[in-house]
C-alpha cells in the first residue's frame, strides 16, 4: 500500500510515516515501479504499534528498543517492564513538576485581586 494509505491505517501523518522511514524505525517493504513508498501489513502493525508507544510518550530511542523487542520472540518481559517502568518514573517526576507549578501560579492567581489597580502580584513575581 502506498505511504498515504498507511498512514491514514494507521492513525498518523504522512509525514511521520515517511520521518519513520528516513530514520529507519519502520522501513517500507520496498517501492512501487512508480518509486513510492510500499507499505505491507507487517509495516503497518509496527507503524501502529510505533504510533501507539509514542502517544505514551516513549521517546524514539525507547520505541527503537520496543519494536526491536517486539520482534524478537526470543525476548524477556523483564526488558520491556524496564523500558516501560523508566517511561512511569519520567511520568511521575513530570507531574510532581507540574504540581509544584501548579501551586505556585495557582497562589499568585489568588493573590491578584484581577481589579482596575496596577499592581499586581504576579507582574511583581515574574520581574
Amino acid at each position: 500500500m502506498k505511504i498515504s494509505t498507511a498512514a491514514e491505517a494507521a492513525g498518523l501523518p504522512v509525514k511521520t510515516v515517511r520521518y519513520y522511514a528516513d530514520i529507519g524505525l519502520v522501513k517500507p517493504q520496498g517501492r512501487t515501479q512508480a518509486g513510492y513508498r510500499d507499505y505491507d501489513d507487517v509495516a503497518l502493525r509496527k507503524l501502529s504499534f510505533v504510533g501507539r508507544a509514542r502517544a505514551l510518550g516513549f521517546s524514539i530511542v525507547q520505541c527503537r528498543e520496543l519494536l526491536g523487542l517486539y520482534e524478537n520472540t526470543e525476548r524477556s518481559s523483564a526488558e520491556v517492564r524496564q523500558i516501560a517502568q523508566a517511561r512511569l518514573e519520567d511520568i511521575r517526576a513530570k507531574q510532581r513538576e507540574l504540581q509544584l507549578l501548579h501551586d505556585e501560579l495557582q497562589g499568585l492567581v489568588g493573590a491578584c485581586k484581577g481589579d482596575a489597580r496596577p499592581d499586581c502580584p504576579i507582574l511583581d513575581y515574574l520581574s
